[in-house]
């Protein structure tokens, strides 16, 4: 059996003689074999504010376990964030005693047994370029501080510091170690409203926890850093449209200009573009500048769950689509990245859509992300039918796929 795994007020944590809980969609289940790993290297265990923990008693009934031993308060429900290269299979068991929603985190559901802590969850890509033990190094600061003193005045290479150092960016932050994927943002406009943005959140919500960027940055100071990364950085990738910016096909000109002069000075490293997709036509200009390969984001095929979600200003699912076999017919690589929930995408209609959706448009590999959301505050706003069978059945559907990869995050495509 597999026992609950809870915390005091003061972090301290205990195992339960209750068996652990996990949750899929609304639906709270016992932690079995299958569901579960050991807790990798890079996760971290965090408290889930405002939320009781729920295990079941040997009669098989769910039952709140709302004392810490030896009146040291209400107990507290844990969860686990996973580093890259791994997908969750089950959220965490409890209930919640607070409206306000949980901060965006990836929580995925633990346990204890024989002494060890084990986390829902599949190993689903090689981890190790995206271990923080990577990141946020001794070292980290004093590269920022002479990157920017060798290009002083460079905005992007001001705004990529402060994600580097206050948000601990690991693609920003792979900027200044001059290594894998850097990321390059380039628009503060969006045409999506997405539930769970990571930069800009509606008063509803929980605080996003970064902030958007505020400028348009000038071409010259984006050639600047595309140049000395793809030019210098192992296995190096550029990738428009980041965490701290909007939507990259809206700035297609921009972008398309900067394709167009780093690829004038080098065919070196990888060009890419995380992307919703929405705007075909500044997608279409930026795969004619050279575009190598584009990350298209999708929580669902279904156009209903599309919607709830994204709350797209001025286009339909139907345009991602467009945008997506726009991109193929170039030559470029494109990958979804799918934001999964579970619960959500291992529905049965949620697959079927899926997977036609992903043979109709010739799509390349799935890129499974842990979607950072309070799953209430999701629940609220998002409904979706069909029998759930796993993340798992989801991940061997789509490793079932002829030609189609699956993974976690982008790597450098070969240039034909």
């Amino acid at each position: 059996m597999y026992r609950l795994l809870y915390a005091d007020e003061q972090g301290q944590m205990f195992d339960h003689g209750l068996a652990a809980t996990g949750r899929t969609g609304d639906r709270l289940v016992e932690i079995l074999e299958d569901d579960v790993i050991e807790l990798p290297p890079g996760a971290s265990l965090v408290l889930l504010p405002g939320s009781t923990p729920v295990g079941i008693n040997k009669n098989g009934q769910f039952k709140l376990l709302e004392k810490a031993p030896g009146g040291g308060g209400p107990a507290r429900a844990v969860g686990a964030l996973l580093p890259q290269g791994y997908t969750r299979t089950l959220l965490p068991g409890y209930r919640r005693r607070e409206d306000k929603p949980l901060p965006l985190l990836g929580y995925a559901a633990v346990a204890w047994r024989s002494g060890k802590i084990y986390v829902a969850a599949a190993r689903t890509d090689d981890p190790d370029r995206w271990d923080p033990a990577h990141y946020n190094t001794r070292d980290l600061p004093r590269l920022v501080e002479d990157r920017l003193a060798a290009a002083p005045g460079n905005r992007v290479l001001g705004q990529l510091a402060r994600c580097a150092l206050e948000y601990s960016c690991f693609t920003a932050q792979n900027i200044f170690y001059t290594r894998w994927e850097g990321g390059l943002p380039v628009s503060p406009a969006c045409n999506a409203r997405c539930l769970g943005c990571i930069s800009l959140q509606p008063a509803e919500c929980c605080p996003s926890p970064q902030s958007r960027l505020t400028f348009r940055p000038s071409r010259e100071d984006a050639v600047e850093v595309a140049l000395h990364h793809l030019l210098h950085a192992p296995e190096g990738i550029i990738s428009f449209g980041q965490g701290c910016e909007g939507e990259p096909s809206l700035a297609a000109s921009d972008v398309a200009a900067v394709i167009g002069e780093v690829r004038r000075q080098t065919g070196h490293g990888t060009i890419n573009m995380n992307s919703n997709a929405g705007y075909t036509r500044g997608v279409e200009q930026i795969c004619e500048a050279g575009l190598d390969s584009i990350r298209v984001s999708l929580i669902s095929a279904r156009e209903e769950v599309y919607n709830a979600y994204y709350r797209p200003r001025d286009y339909t699912l139907a345009d991602v689509a467009r945008s997506i076999r726009t991109a193929r017919s170039r030559g470029v690589y494109v990958s979804l990245n799918l934001l999964v929930l579970p619960g959500l995408n291992d529905r049965e209609r949620e697959i079927e859509s899926l997977v036609h959706f992903i043979r109709e448009n010739d799509v390349n590999k799935v890129q499974l992300r842990n979607l950072n959301i309070d799953p209430d505050y999701f629940w609220r706003r998002v409904s979706a039918e069909g029998e759930i069978f796993g993340i798992l059945h989801l991940i061997e559907v789509l490793k079932n796929i002829p030609g189609l990869e699956v993974g976690n995050f982008s790597r450098p495509v070969t240039k034909k």
